[in-house]
């Protein structure tokens, strides 16, 4: 006998609630007329981020190049906010925030070095199907970078010929490179601590690359031998060493990402390529940290 007129059967009845549950309705609470408020899309400009996307060629994977890059150059400039509010912090003694955005900023350069990750999916035959559309433009112009590198102290006034043709960044990054580094604050903590016995570091041109220091060397060492009695410099110098594993790791995956990618050709933007990004990796931002774990 057929179910009565009306009456569902129990598998149309299960299948409805197997839709109900793979459903959510939506809550009569939540905004949906914006033609007069503000939405999430105006908040975060969306239209103007997301139009920035401007393949040169008609190449599928130009699409992968281009949001990876703009993508690693927003988060630079979250990494440059953070460095710029932590030597502001340290300046004034709020070490616990400088903590909390240093910590930041290791992620975000965890966050970078992901990413190449993804761009290593772009294959050699693929990236030179487009790679002549870039003319002479390279990572190596990114302002966003250099600001990192002059606020976490590797100096070098060549760097700023690249930016010549922006007045205004080209301004930002001179004023950065006469202004003295997140590790230069560190050292200035010392003194102030009564841990610098040669105060000759101090009057150095900040302008110009950091060497290591016999004074800070000793200092760091007088830290880390009496930790509980300098706990906040202690805390201090571990935070530091965190943001310069992670850069190292970042440099390491971009030299090896892009040796993957096209080998030992030159760069785009005329440098030698894989060569020149090896450099990079045997240049500390804080030597002493590192050195003083030799003498522990």
């Amino acid at each position: 006998m057929g179910c009565p007129l009306g009456h569902k059967s129990a598998s149309q009845a299960d299948n409805n609630n197997e839709t109900k549950a793979n459903f959510r309705e939506l809550e009569d609470s939540i905004h949906t007329d914006f033609k007069d408020d503000m939405s999430y899309g105006d908040y975060l400009n969306l239209e103007k981020i997301l139009s920035a996307q401007q393949p040169l060629s008609d190449q599928h994977d130009e699409m992968l190049f281009i949001v990876i890059h703009q993508a690693s150059e927003l988060w630079l400039k979250l990494a440059g906010h953070e460095l710029s509010c932590a030597i502001d912090n340290i300046n004034t003694g709020d070490f616990g925030h400088a903590f909390k955005v240093i910590s930041r900023v290791k992620q975000i350069l965890n966050q970078l070095t992901q990413s190449w990750n993804i761009l290593a999916t772009l294959t050699p035959v693929d990236y030179l199907k487009f790679r002549d559309a870039l003319g002479h433009s390279s990572g190596f112009q990114s302002y966003g970078y250099r600001k990192i590198e002059f606020l976490l102290g590797n100096k070098n006034a060549d760097l700023l010929e690249v930016h010549k043709s922006n007045p205004e960044v080209y301004q930002e990054l001179n004023d950065l490179l006469h202004a003295p580094s997140l590790y230069d604050v560190s050292i200035k903590v010392l003194q102030h601590k009564g841990l610098l016995d040669d105060e000759s570091v101090l009057s150095r041109d900040v302008s110009q690359p950091y060497q290591s220091h016999q004074a800070v060397l000793k200092a760091w060492i007088n830290v880390y031998q009496q930790a509980d009695q300098h706990f906040e410099l202690y805390e201090l110098a571990e935070k530091l060493v965190d943001i310069e594993d992670s850069f190292q790791q970042w440099r390491f995956k971009h030299m090896y990402t892009v040796q993957r990618i096209i080998g030992n050709k030159a760069g785009t933007g005329g440098s030698s390529g894989v060569e020149f990004l090896k450099k990079s990796l045997d240049i500390s931002f804080f030597p002493e940290l590192f050195e003083l774990r030799t003498h522990l």
